[in-house]
């Protein structure tokens, strides 16, 4: 039998063992979202609290897409949740803009009387310069031609704290690429090439500049909650198929789609 000393020993130990092993909040850890962004973090505390309560209202397993948007609802407790018919309201992380569109957006945002964006916002000066004889020149006929608009988006930015990718700097979808993408983020921008910031694991919409000067101005993003497209495939890969092509090429006779 046990004294009362070695009772106290091992449960002592129990204790210890169990505190060494219990899984931290995902929010103990601060991850910031940008290099050039100092301060700004993600908020993937707010992703896992928003998918415990949905997870506990829908009853099922969510996938991966599902996952992202959820972990973004304004408000998970009373959002009505329904594949192809419900609007949810989210917040995403952060916005994009290119120059052309970034204008409207920028003077609509001012008139919100805000000292700066609510998310992190970037502006890149890419889609205004035309490809004609070759890029040096080409770059410095666009300067030229635009000055008065950089010159707007290069005070405006400033004064609101926005990211300035100015003329020259590179392309918008390949700079957010590299620079603002992260896993599990959610993130809109005024161009249809947004999407390719999903390289990442992220969901990136291309949107108007209506929707982009919203979410700067701290009002949800509302989006008719997608569909969801699950596709099985059978048999067997060969030796030179590579998962991309099965994505490209399989047939009705390997893929079975439900809605």
């Amino acid at each position: 039998m046990l004294s009362v000393q070695q009772r106290a020993s091992s449960l002592a130990h129990s204790v210890r063992r169990l505190m060494a092993t219990a899984a931290p909040n995902i929010g103990d850890t601060k991850v910031q979202m940008s290099l050039l962004e100092p301060g700004r973090y993600i908020n993937y505390q707010r992703i896992e609290d928003n998918l415990a309560i949905v997870r506990k209202r829908l009853g099922r397993p969510l996938t991966l897409s599902e996952k992202i948007l959820y972990g973004h609802l304004d408000d998970p407790h009373n959002q009505d949740i329904e594949r192809g018919k419900s609007y949810l309201k989210l917040r995403p992380d952060r916005v994009a803009c290119q120059d052309a569109t970034a204008q409207m957006a920028l003077l609509q945002f001012m008139s919100a009387g805000m000292p700066t964006t609510a998310v992190p916002t970037t502006v890149h000066c890419d889609h205004l310069i035309e490809a004609q004889v070759g890029g040096v020149k080409d770059l410095a006929r666009a300067i030229d031609i635009n000055k008065e608009v950089y010159d707007f988006l290069a005070t405006a930015t400033a004064k609101y704290g926005i990211g300035f990718w100015k003329p020259g700097s590179g392309i918008i979808h390949q700079i957010i690429l590299e620079n603002y993408a992260f896993p599990g983020g959610l993130m809109i921008g005024t161009d249809s090439h947004t999407p390719n910031a999903g390289g990442l694991g992220m969901i990136a919409c291309g949107v108007g500049g209506a929707d982009a000067v919203d979410v700067m101005a701290d009002i949800p993003w509302e989006l008719k909650c997608p569909k969801a497209i699950g596709v099985k495939l059978t048999g067997k890969i060969s030796g030179w198929t590579t998962p991309k092509g099965e994505i490209f090429f399989s047939g009705p006779s390997v893929v079975s789609t439900f809605c």
